[in-house]
């Protein structure tokens, strides 16, 4: 293999005097070619579950607690409707299993449609309201939190009813004020605390109830409150 030495290179003489300056850009051109890349870029539309070819049906069953069992009772045509009208999912009532089945059909056509009817029975059956939950369907970042007393501090029987009672105040002010005041629904369900959502919503929501478990007055807890309420008024 022969080997060419630099000097021995020559430039053809038509390109010896071509500088950055003799190359002319047309800016036009090139912004139209940009603008027909961009035009050319595919935009696809939301796949549904029906264009999933192979989809196998899918089937959830959420257990319902005895003590909800008669609250479900008597608003299930609440619980039902919005699962077959808007999510389009097959349901129905198992009183021998005592729980909820839900089923997607060939009408669903969300993907998501059976994790959101689950959310939804579930957060029923811990026990918030019909429209509360309801916001589980409608929305994308709403999520529940559960924690009992004895995570946060490990209290005897007394100090434990006492703690529950800081938490839900005189007539549920306590709990009504930092509903309020972090956008967020709370359920005391004995020992068990359940807070829905969204995620900073939550977070505030549960620092709240901590302290009040701890032992803090509800009066500091007022007023924390009410600075996180003036700082989310100036920011929207």
């Amino acid at each position: 293999m022969d080997v060419i030495a630099p000097e021995d290179l020559t430039v053809p003489a038509d390109l010896e005097d071509v500088g950055n300056d003799d190359i002319d850009v047309d800016d036009d051109a090139v912004a139209a070619a940009v603008a027909a890349m961009a035009a050319a870029k595919p935009e696809f539309s939301a796949l549904k579950r029906r264009d999933l070819k192979g989809q196998a049906q899918e089937h959830r069953l959420v257990p319902v607690p005895p003590h909800r069992l008669t609250p479900l009772k008597r608003d299930w045509l609440k619980v039902y409707s919005p699962l077959v009208e808007q999510l389009r999912l097959q349901v129905r009532m198992n009183m021998r299993r005592r729980a909820v089945e839900l089923r997607t059909c060939k009408e669903t056509a969300d993907t998501g449609a059976i994790q959101k009817g689950e959310d939804f029975v579930r957060a029923f059956c811990l026990g918030f309201d019909v429209p509360d939950a309801m916001a589980l369907i409608r929305l994308d970042d709403l999520y529940i939190e559960t924690f009992e007393t004895r995570d946060v501090r490990t209290l005897g029987n007394e100090a434990e009813a006492r703690a529950v009672g800081r938490i839900v105040g005189k007539d549920g002010r306590t709990k009504f004020a930092i509903e309020n005041a972090t956008r967020t629904r709370i359920v005391v369900a004995d020992k068990k605390i359940h807070i829905l959502g969204s995620f900073a919503g939550i977070r505030m929501a549960r620092d709240s109830v901590v302290a009040l478990i701890l032992g803090a007055s509800p009066g500091k807890v007022y007023t924390k409150l009410r600075a996180i309420a003036a700082r989310a008024k100036e920011r929207f």
